[in-house]
């Protein structure tokens, strides 16, 4: 594995961490003595590094003249993995109807059956501007999300967590339908390379 590989398997380890530490209810017998502050910013940290971790392992790929076809696989392979665990922790606190998630889920398993008949025919799509836009916009949701859901937490701010939270399912529905604006981009693309 190049560098930028293992830095995008990252996000591959942090995504389950995330799962764990979000799921851990205040007061749970085995983490008493853990400040809920501690479990907010330890996920603030993970969502942090996994969204850096996006952005510079095509860099350093791309630096380090380290671009292949794995690498183009394996990143929005990683991406996926996190952003649905992230949708999942949401849908699990009721801050993401359940349908939205389950558009998303239905988007990023099209996308992987449209690379894989790509691969078939040799050719390895790498991300595309679509793409890049739909995780912009996923960012944005889960950030607006993380927010609602660290002041629940802390029970902080009681006045502004109704704003958030309308905030972030008003974010969810514009990165789902962005979403699949984008899958649509990617079939396009399939059909003008691969003629069928």
């Amino acid at each position: 594995m190049t560098l930028a590989d293992r830095i995008t398997f990252v996000r591959i380890v942090l995504a389950p961490v995330f799962f764990a530490l979000f799921l851990v209810p205040d007061g749970h017998p085995a983490l008493a003595w853990v400040h809920p502050a501690v479990i907010v910013a330890l996920l603030w940290v993970i969502f942090l590094v996994a969204e850096i971790s996006d952005g510079l392992d095509g860099m350093m790929a791309r630096r380090r003249n380290e671009t292949s076809d794995f690498g183009r696989l394996f990143d929005p392979f990683a991406d996926t993995l996190m952003q649905v665990t992230l949708f999942l922790c949401f849908v699990t606190a009721g801050i993401l109807p359940a349908a939205l998630f389950l558009v998303v889920v239905y988007r990023e398993f099209g996308i992987l059956f449209v690379r894989n008949l790509m691969l078939k025919k040799g050719v390895a799509m790498g991300a595309r501007m679509s793409g890049k836009v739909k995780t912009v916009a996923y960012i944005v949701a889960c950030s607006t999300a993380l927010c609602y859901s660290s002041l629940v937490r802390l029970g902080a701010l009681e006045i502004l967590q109704p704003v958030l939270r309308v905030a972030a399912l008003a974010t969810f529905a514009a990165s789902v339908v962005i979403a699949v604006v984008s899958f649509f981009d990617y079939v396009s693309v399939y059909r003008a390379k691969v003629g069928e």
